[in-house]
């Protein structure tokens, strides 16, 4: 049992790892952030297509299924849209600081959604996370258009994670993920189509570099990320899974100061809201561990 769980960790951690690398990727690619998007969901679905022709492994579910799927992809892509738009209106950390949100959405959105009593513990723990961030992070004025979007993407990506939990528990991971990615180059094309044909903008064609990142993103931080999370999400809670994308400040900040040049300074305020984040990450993942092994004993 321990050994089993322990694997779910560290595929959890592997996931929020890749998860990691999208604000870098998001900020590298110049393209508009809706472009952007669709060109991932749209690579992604066709790699994974082909993928799964070649083995032999294309899914076939009933339309009901299909639908609610594709609208869970719908759902995922609007999170894309807000995330890669705020760290397009203010830079990776503001974008990425925002997304660890998640667990604080999911600890509302959770109990009302499945309607259960509301987790002392689980608010507990997202809000010794918030404060982690908040100490990581010193919101400047210039960026209330980039913060406002990245709450957004929180909250999507929390509601999100949840459905997935509701809708995805008896499903093959990788139906999952087809459909999700169907729904959303569904939805994209449509607004890529109306925005191009009404002239609000331009269509775009990435470069050489532009497409060679947009391929890492699609097959690494969409297609690899997506399958290791739905299939976690059948052991862990979407809390847990939620509050584990609170590491994903500190790997994005780190990367963005590597690579990026941000010049953020690893001051103590920084490691101090790293340890907040890692304590709640910490005391969240005791307590599902003796949840489930409660569970196994009975």
């Amino acid at each position: 049992m321990e050994n089993n769980l322990r694997k779910e960790y560290i595929k959890l951690h592997i996931s929020v790892l890749l998860a990691g690398l999208t604000g870098i990727l998001g900020k590298l690619i110049t393209i508009n952030a809706l472009f952007l998007v669709w060109y991932r969901m749209a690579m992604a679905f066709m790699v994974f297509y082909l993928i799964l022709f070649f083995i032999h492994k294309l899914p076939k579910d009933n339309l009901k299924d299909i639908v609610k799927i594709s609208g869970l992809g719908m759902l995922l892509t609007l999170h894309f849209l807000f995330f890669f738009a705020s760290i397009k209106f203010a830079n990776v950390a503001v974008g990425v600081v925002c997304y660890s949100l998640e667990g604080f959405f999911t600890a509302i959105f959770e109990p009302l959604i499945l309607k259960k009593p509301f987790s002392r513990n689980n608010l507990l723990c997202s809000l010794i996370a918030v404060g982690g961030i908040s100490l990581i992070f010193h919101i400047d004025p210039l960026f209330r258009t980039g913060i406002l979007l990245g709450i957004i993407s929180a909250a999507l990506i929390a509601l999100y994670t949840v459905l997935n939990k509701i809708i995805g528990e008896n499903k093959s991971s990788k139906n999952m993920l087809f459909y999700e990615l169907f729904g959303g180059s569904i939805l994209l094309s449509a607004v890529v189509f109306l925005c191009v044909c009404s002239g609000i903008m331009s269509f775009e064609i990435p470069s050489l570099m532009n497409f060679s990142y947009l391929f890492i993103l699609a097959f690494f931080c969409t297609i690899c990320l997506y399958i290791l999370q739905i299939h976690i999400l059948r052991t862990l809670s979407a809390f847990t899974v939620s509050l584990y994308g609170n590491f994903e400040p500190i790997y994005g900040i780190l990367l963005a100061i590597i690579f990026l040049g941000e010049g953020h300074e690893l001051s103590l305020s920084f490691y101090t809201g790293m340890c907040l984040i890692l304590l709640s990450v910490f005391l969240q993942s005791l307590q599902g561990r003796n949840v489930l092994i409660k569970k196994d004993a009975n």
